[in-house]
């Protein structure tokens, strides 16, 4: 299995953005996401969704801070 994120829903005029190589586990992904979000959220992304394959596992997630 692999699990990616992407940015969901994506922009208007385009598919939805893989930002991050093929994790072998949820966990893994979730790690790099934790490590990763501020850089994410400078960058301008707004939302992620975390994928195994093509299922959706959750989101979109926010990465705004409250």
């Amino acid at each position: 299995m692999s699990w990616r994120w992407r940015n969901d829903p994506p922009p208007s005029d385009a598919d939805g953005l893989e930002f991050s190589e093929p994790f072998d586990s949820q966990a893994d992904a979730e790690a790099w996401l934790g490590a990763h979000f501020l850089d994410l959220a400078d960058a301008g992304v707004a939302e992620v969704s975390l994928y195994e394959e093509d299922r959706l596992v959750y989101g979109p997630m926010s990465l705004e801070a409250e």
